[in-house]
């Protein structure tokens, strides 16, 4: 491909979509990612949700997108820190996704997430994302988080 296709291919200023994409509010990822995810366990150190794959969460292979994986492995593995006590789910240091299989629209995943170690500073978690229909692993998710430190105001 050449260097300006590339181009192309990465800049989408104007056309059809540019005002829907400007007016949307901020944190607008989050419903569009979480909307259809149900709880169905939660327990200290764990949370596992279930969701229907919805065709606005495809690629252009028609399977759940990687950034959308991604995003889950963020909401989910979040959700877990909470279950452990911690005030606040901190912020991403590191976040990893191995994608192994895909997910097709209409196909129910459940996506597991595990607190490895919720400690006072540095929280990780792992997410494992599978099909409720074979089983078949499709994706493995890891997602480390810092935790503020609170200080002491003397």
């Amino acid at each position: 491909m050449d260097l300006e296709s590339v181009k192309k291919f990465v800049e989408k200023d104007g056309g059809d979509y540019e005002f829907t994409v400007d007016s949307m509010p901020a944190r607008f990822i989050d419903p569009i990612v979480m909307q259809g995810l149900k709880i169905d366990r939660i327990e200290r150190g764990r949370v596992v949700c279930s969701l229907t794959v919805p065709p606005r969460l495809l690629n252009t292979g028609n399977t759940l997108h990687g950034g959308a994986t991604a995003a889950l492995v963020d909401i989910a593995g979040s959700a877990v820190i909470y279950t452990m006590g911690a005030p606040t789910t901190g912020v991403s240091v590191e976040i990893n996704v191995s994608y192994l299989s895909g997910a097709y629209v209409g196909e129910e995943i459940e996506i597991d997430s595990k607190a490895l170690r919720v400690g006072k500073s540095v929280a990780v978690v792992s997410v494992d994302f599978t099909s409720k229909k074979t089983g078949k692993l499709i994706a493995q998710g890891r997602h480390t988080k810092y935790l503020p430190v609170a200080t002491s105001k003397m």
